[in-house]
């Protein structure tokens, strides 16, 4: 007779590297941490040195084992730069989390000037394909890893006043399907989050206006906006052993808001 093996080492990190990007606050941040206090061995990032020092700081007074770098997702040289440094602090990279985004307008699709317009489109979509490219032959040389986007639910439905920033999060999602199918062989997973209304600042023009909050509040089952921990438990197990057999998934977290 035989067992199947105990499920909670297979959510264990230890001996991973994770390089998170968009990690000094909100979602990102709480993704990092999840990762740490699994066992990995987290690279922090966003454009603000000091905002992922102080969060590194405070992971290693945990006994935990991070580390910050700063880098602007909308810069190509500060990419490469990010995952050299990546390697040189870790030897390597095995999880990479695609969260940095920007969305500088709030507004119908008509008053988005170029310059709006490219802003999202390098740091949601050129930036994650760049940096995912950039670590596919780390990843391969280690024998595989997990890639984790992070979209939206707008880049499955539209939501008023982000159009751009939907369109950006759409083309995310079709991107980690073509990772996932080009990469699997590998042993390199790609999957996407896409998160609801989740209460963080980058959020806030969402959840602070009362006529938009009240309108999503009447299509939200749970009847509740999200909160960034509520996003993390899926990063862990998308980073994890757990979910060696999931690729090219899809993943809501939303409170049931696409589903009706």
């Amino acid at each position: 007779m035989t067992t199947e093996p105990h499920i909670a080492p297979l959510f264990q990190l230890k001996g991973k590297v994770a390089l998170v990007t968009g990690a000094s606050k909100g979602i990102g941040e709480a993704m990092a941490c999840a990762l740490a206090e699994f066992g990995a061995k987290v690279v922090l990032s966003s454009r603000n040195q000091d905002a992922v020092d102080e969060i590194a700081d405070r992971l290693n007074a945990e006994g935990l084992d991070s580390t910050g770098i700063a880098a602007n997702m909308g810069n190509p040289d500060e990419i490469s730069a990010l995952l050299d440094k990546a390697v040189e602090a870790y030897g390597g990279v095995d999880i990479l989390v695609n969260n940095a985004a920007a969305n500088p307008v709030f507004g119908p699709i008509q008053d988005t000037d170029e310059r709006a317009y490219n802003k999202i489109m390098d740091v949601n979509l050129k930036g994650p394909f760049d940096l995912s490219k950039k670590a596919y032959p780390i990843l391969k040389q280690r024998g595989g890893g997990s890639i984790i986007n992070i979209g939206s639910i707008g880049g499955l439905t539209p939501e008023p006043g982000i159009g751009v920033y939907s369109m950006s999060k759409a083309a995310m999602i079709s991107m980690t399907k073509a990772m996932a199918q080009d990469w699997g062989a590998d042993n390199i997973r790609v999957n996407v989050i896409c998160p609801g209304l989740v209460k963080t600042k980058f959020s806030e023009a969402l959840w602070s206006d009362d006529r938009i909050l009240n309108r999503f509040m009447q299509k939200i089952p749970l009847r509740t906006i999200g909160e960034p921990k509520e996003i993390a438990g899926l990063a862990v197990y998308l980073a994890s052993d757990a979910s060696s057999y999931c690729t090219g998934g899809v993943y809501m977290v939303d409170g049931g808001y696409a589903s009706v």
